[in-house]
This record gives C-alpha cells, structure tokens and sequence, in this order.
C-alpha cells in the first residue's frame, strides 16, 4: 500500500503546444489519499472546461516520505 498524496494539476494554456499557463488561470485541487479519488476529480474539473481547447489537467503523485 502506498502513502503517496495525489493532486489534479492545470488550467489554461497560452499555446497549444501546452509549455506555458495563462496567468492565473492555474488550478490545483487535492491531496487526495487514492489515485480513484483523483480520477474522479479529473474527469469532472475535464468535463467542466471540455469546450475550452487549451484547457488541460493532469494527475501527479506526490513521492511517499519515509521518516528516518
């Protein structure tokens, strides 16, 4: 079992080539404790902007921390 934290990551980009956000347009939602929970956010913050061409999020995982 993992203790990696998942984030939904994104928003509006200048280009379509996807390098670089429009200022303050970027969004970041989570942690969330499972990549299903993740999942579930990103398709519905995706859903929300689908008319939007040079919209896009995408799911990290954070690294797992072992305390020493």
């Amino acid at each position: 079992m993992t203790n990696s934290n998942f984030w939904v990551i994104g928003g509006e980009f200048g280009s379509m080539n996807f390098h670089k956000l429009v200022e303050g347009s970027a969004q970041v939602q989570g942690p969330f404790k499972t990549r299903k929970e993740a999942e579930d956010a990103w398709r519905s913050v995706s859903e929300e902007n689908r008319h939007k061409a040079g919209v896009r999020f995408s799911i990290v995982e954070e690294p797992s921390r072992v305390s020493a």
